[in-house]
């Protein structure tokens, strides 16, 4: 008996992004997407706002917006071997079991690379980068709450408004953070009717795939997705209007009945992409190193 590829797909689908996930605050692009490419305009600049204006007709600015189109990346699951799927089928504990698996895999991967796409590539004013500034600690200097401080000064200077500012720290941020003060630190990564706890303006998250930096010539630049092993983490921070989720197709292969498996094998596709939306609002707190 073959699978129902549609209910499988729908269960992937079901909760992907959970309350924990800090990419169910980025803007959501998905309706944009078509044939697993994102179209979407780049904004043009900004108008200027005229106090007491005494000269008219006010000047017209033109405004032109490009048209981007960006195909979506695809994150593929290693294949699994379904025994029995016609039992399996019916019995919702083996297949949410499965399908946990490769919604779990896929959830990780994206947000990942989510993670790496919102920091900025270099220190600007509309994206900055803050050094840790703490005691050192296994070759590096710990965050602290004065780093948070700062990096929320520097938001500030950038105009970046104070509502839906979050960070997603390392967990090793965590840690710094909760030896500096446990009792003011503790809760502040847990989800209260849908929304994190804040300090210094930001809803904090945690998770552990965060991108790398390394110095270069006096300054610090983002290491490749993929290559951040042997570099210094970060965590990082977005103003919620200026990073965009899109997602596209999910698709299920199976192999139904292998005579030699003695059953189904399975595997997902999913089509996904996040990233800022004009290059500002986003910025990171670098592990500078001893």
């Amino acid at each position: 008996m073959a699978l129902n590829k549609e209910i499988w797909i729908s269960q992937i689908k079901e909760g992907f992004y959970p309350e924990r996930s800090f990419l169910k605050k980025a803007e959501n692009f998905t309706d944009l997407v078509d044939n697993d490419t994102l179209h979407f305009p780049s904004a043009g600049i900004d108008p200027k706002v005229l106090v007491n204006n005494s000269t008219y007709p006010i000047k017209i600015v033109g405004r032109d917006d490009e048209d981007n189109a960006i195909v979506l990346d695809k994150f593929e699951t290693e294949n699994t071997l379904v025994r029995r799927p016609d039992a399996i089928e019916y019995s919702y504990d083996k297949l949410d079991s499965v399908l946990k698996q490769h919604r779990s895999t896929l959830q990780t991967a994206t947000a990942r690379k989510a993670a790496h796409a919102f920091a900025p590539s270099k220190d600007t004013t509309d994206t900055p980068l803050v050094l840790t500034t703490g005691a050192t600690a296994r070759g590096r200097k710990r965050i602290t709450f004065e780093d948070l401080l700062a990096l929320k000064e520097r938001f500030d200077d950038a105009l970046i408004p104070l509502e839906d500012r979050y960070i997603i720290l390392h967990p090793r941020h965590v840690t710094d953070l909760l030896l500096e003060d446990v009792k003011l630190f503790k809760e502040l990564t847990d989800i209260k009717d849908g929304e994190p706890m804040k300090f210094a303006g930001f809803g904090c998250y945690q998770f552990p795939f965060m991108p790398t930096y390394k110095a270069n010539a006096g300054s610090w630049e983002k290491v490749a997705y993929n290559d951040e092993q042997t570099e210094q983490f970060a965590s990082v921070a977005f103003y919620a209007h200026e990073v965009m989720k899109a997602d596209g197709e999910i698709y299920m292969y199976a192999r139904y009945d292998d005579p030699e498996e003695r059953g189904t094998i399975v595997g997902f596709d999913k089509r996904f992409i996040a990233l800022p939306i004009r290059g500002k609002g986003v910025g990171a707190i670098i592990s500078a190193t001893a």
